[in-house]
């Protein structure tokens, strides 16, 4: 896919603004950090060129000055509540992001607990934190937060809140997912900083929607298309507009809630040092794209993804008939469907004729590749096969991996592991083919193609088992699921 970010411009440019930003408060700022820090593939997808790590690589260029602190909800620990695109609880989650950070060599200075709660797991969690000396602070719930400012805004609310003492100007404030307390934490901060006569500022690290980008710009819509269980909704910035008589994009929550924030910074500070929610956000993205019409492109693909995304959700139970309405609309908006994903077609064509289970994957270079359940294999594992036979220009009548090789490996899932499903999955189909690349040069030079698999679309006429999507993930194909049920059972072992 054609370039459309300039990544070394964008770390560059935003790690300076964030540095005019500090200087602007003078002695401390707290930055409010959204989204995923390690592994923003979304934007990845939609700006090709910005790489997942890039938020990390702005706070490396800064580390010297910044700590981090972690805010997660008491109560998403004791509902073992789980990040669906990687499937662990919130507390696995808190707990990669120290070892994460704390491997990059970024400074994790605590955890706070927000809406706090005593319970079993919470003891638990705190006391393992605390071993690994990590300071944890507890903040509590604010009745009428944050529309009751005076209550918010006094010793009976933030007041309630243990002050987090920090060292650093820098102070990230992050957390493994939504409603996890960020800006509360900030605002806490905020309040107990000015009793103490710190001079302390807030921002928040913006990437989407990119305000200086038009209201339906598919990069703007591509993220509405991702947010939309949360129905956000794009929209200009009335503030940003009566203030400055310039065009700002936003969104939804961010503006309904800046006339409470400001009156909250006045309550504070004596005056608010923001005219608008978009002067508060950091967000230099849109001044490195160095193709517009690359990334609208990407963006219109990201945006029929999200739409399969969507209707997997609905499936599952987990998003609403109106999230596919939504979905379906910014279809529309955006002038794409269904039939613009080429793997789809093909896919849906194949399973009319196959009945079994079957996936495609189009290729960089254009072509696609199709594989299909059989008595070895499963969907994906086929697929995988054919595609590095195709990417090494193998022969497809030629065998990559013998049956002797294949069903001992049967034989151990079904009568020793107990596994009810024989067939191979893809990630084990790769295995074998390692195990055999040592004695055979077509498996060896059929592995060397994993790496040319990154970017590649690919599309299953029924829904995947978890353990082949994991494997799909990793190498960076990117994958749509017909909302199907695998046999049309609602409980199906693996």
């Amino acid at each position: 896919m054609k370039k459309a970010f300039d990544n070394k411009k964008y770390l560059k440019i935003q790690s300076d603004k964030i540095n005019e930003r500090i200087k602007m408060f003078g002695d401390k700022l707290y930055l409010e950090f959204g989204g995923k820090l390690f592994d923003d593939y979304h934007a990845s997808r939609v700006l090709p060129g910005f790489e997942p790590d890039s938020k990390l690589k702005v706070l490396l260029k800064l580390k010297d000055k910044a700590e981090i602190i972690i805010a997660v909800n008491s109560q998403d620990i004791n509902s073992l509540k789980v990040r669906n695109d990687i499937g662990i609880t919130y507390q696995d989650e808190v707990e990669r992001l120290i070892d994460a950070f704390k491997e990059s060599g970024l400074y994790v200075s605590s955890v706070v607990l927000s809406f706090y709660t005593e319970s079993p797991i919470i003891n638990e969690f705190v006391n393992k934190l605390e071993k690994n000396n990590i300071k944890v602070y507890k903040h509590y719930k604010i009745n009428g937060y944050p529309q009751n400012i005076p209550l918010v805004v006094s010793e009976e609310g933030l007041g309630k809140n243990e002050y987090i003492e920090t060292t650093r100007p820098l102070v990230v404030v992050t957390a493994p997912g939504p409603g996890s307390g960020k800006m509360a934490t900030c605002l806490s901060q905020l309040y107990h900083d000015n009793l103490r006569g710190i001079r302390a500022g807030y921002a928040k690290y913006e990437t989407f929607p990119i305000w200086n980008l038009p209201l339906n710009h598919p990069v703007n819509m591509a993220y509405e298309a991702a947010t939309v269980d949360l129905m956000d909704v794009n929209m200009i910035d009335p503030f940003h507009l009566e203030k400055y008589g310039t065009l700002a994009v936003n969104y939804n929550r961010d503006v309904e809630t800046f006339p409470v924030l400001k009156t909250i910074f006045e309550h504070i500070y004596g005056e608010s040092p923001y005219y608008s929610p978009t002067d508060m956000g950091v967000n230099m993205c849109g001044y490195a794209i160095v193709d517009d019409e690359a990334a609208c492109q990407a963006s219109k693909n990201e945006i029929v993804r999200r739409y399969y995304q969507t209707l997997k959700n609905n499936f599952l139970g987990k998003f609403s008939d109106d999230c596919v309405d939504k979905a379906e609309v910014l279809m529309n908006k955006a002038g794409v469907s269904t039939d613009d994903r080429k793997c789809v077609k093909v896919c849906l064509k194949k399973y009319q004729k196959e009945l079994v289970p079957v996936m495609s994957l189009e290729l960089n270079s254009k072509k696609i590749v199709t594989g299909k359940r059989s008595s070895l294999l499963s969907a994906p594992a086929a697929l995988l096969l054919n595609s590095l036979k195709s990417l090494a220009h193998i022969d497809d009548s030629l065998t990559l991996i013998s049956r002797k090789v294949i069903e001992p490996i049967i034989d151990l899932k079904v009568n020793d592991l107990n596994n009810h499903n024989p067939r191979i999955h893809a990630g084990e189909i790769l295995i074998a083919l390692a195990i055999q690349a040592s004695t055979n040069t077509l498996s060896e030079l059929a592995l060397k193609q994993l790496p040319k698999l990154k970017g590649t679309q690919a599309h299953s006429s029924c829904l995947m088992d978890e353990v082949d999507l994991n494997t799909f993930k990793r190498l960076g194909i990117e994958v749509t699921e017909e909302p199907v049920a695998f046999a049309k059972k609602l409980y199906n072992p693996r």
